[in-house]
């Protein structure tokens, strides 16, 4: 295959769905990425940087594509399906980052995207042929043998996922708050410095190799997972924060932790959002049964709070939902 006959991803399912407010998108970029255009003359070789937040399920991914730069994913909360030509279908989770090499094929979701906030960075190297050096842009000033060396790994890396260290969290936390900055003019040092210190934080997880996971910290994140798998089925129960965390032998700080990183919401707002996809379908499946008898139903013990949750979620009252599906 000749790499220069590839032409890069533009993301267009992501832009769809932006567009339609489905999902919240903070991004700088060139090209055809979705997002605010960057400067022209600001920080040449940065292609796209920001983030995505997806409160809800989606119904789009990013099937099979190539980015013309390095591309650096993290996702802080979440989880996500991503494979390339040699992996397929690996589960990234939250904490977790990946690289992919400039033109390397892969693709996420299966085939939708999940629920999650997740960072990129694309970086353009002047690559347009796996057999050509990479120039990095020279505001990279990392030291010449550090870059040497990360540029080594990077191009020889088939590892899909790596764990983060607190380092490259802050890091791409830091870019997602400057990214939102509405004063462009004077974010470019910011911005230089960020990405400078997550190039030299990830060469330093490279370093150390795989790093050891806290065994107590995955049992404790297993058990809430296996929880939220169960709840859809007991959404009825007067579920109290309290109660979900006791039921999964946790404190209510490190439950509320744990739920946010696996499904991007509170427990709270997780548990209303599964009774209201609940109710969404009585009310479609028995337009005999009451508003109250369907918020009771699913665990709501008010109606006029159902009702105000069910228009948040859903654009309209449950009265005018079920209308809708009792029309001939």
């Amino acid at each position: 295959m000749d790499f220069k006959n590839y032409k890069a991803d533009t993301c267009t399912p992501l832009k769809k769905a932006w567009q339609k407010g489905e999902l919240e998108l903070s991004s700088l970029v060139r090209l055809d990425y979705p997002g605010r255009p960057l400067p022209t003359k600001m920080l040449k070789g940065i292609n796209s940087v920001g983030y995505w937040d997806a409160h809800m399920p989606q119904n789009w991914g990013l099937d099979w594509h190539r980015n013309e730069g390095i591309e650096i994913t993290y996702l802080e909360t979440g989880t996500m399906s991503i494979s390339t030509e040699n992996v397929e279908n690996a589960q990234l989770m939250a904490n977790h980052f990946t690289i992919m090499r400039p033109w390397q094929l892969h693709k996420l979701g299966n085939p939708n995207i999940g629920v999650g906030r997740l960072y990129w960075l694309i970086l353009d190297v002047n690559v347009r042929n796996p057999h050509q050096a990479w120039k990095w842009p020279n505001w990279i000033v990392i030291s010449r043998e550090d870059l040497k060396e990360l540029t080594k790994i990077l191009r020889q890396n088939e590892k899909v996922i790596w764990q983060s260290d607190s380092k490259i969290r802050s890091c791409f936390n830091e870019i997602g708050k400057v990214v939102s900055s509405n004063d462009l003019e004077h974010i470019e040092s910011e911005l230089v410095i960020l990405i400078n210190s997550l190039l030299l934080s990830i060469l330093n997880v490279f370093r150390k190799g795989n790093v050891s996971l806290d065994k107590t910290l995955m049992e404790s994140r297993r058990t809430v997972e296996l929880f939220l798998t169960e709840l859809p089925f007991h959404i009825e129960k007067a579920w109290t924060l309290e109660s979900m965390a006791n039921q999964c032998n946790l404190g209510t700080t490190r439950f509320v932790h744990f739920c946010k990183k696996i499904t991007n919401m509170t427990p709270v707002e997780y548990l209303n959002y599964l009774r209201l996809e609940k109710a969404s379908k009585l009310l479609n499946e028995d337009h005999q049964l009451s508003i109250q008898e369907v918020a009771y139903d699913c665990g709501f013990t008010s109606s006029q709070y159902f009702a105000t949750q069910f228009k948040k979620q859903y654009g309209c009252t449950p009265k005018q939902f079920n209308k809708q599906y009792s029309l001939p």
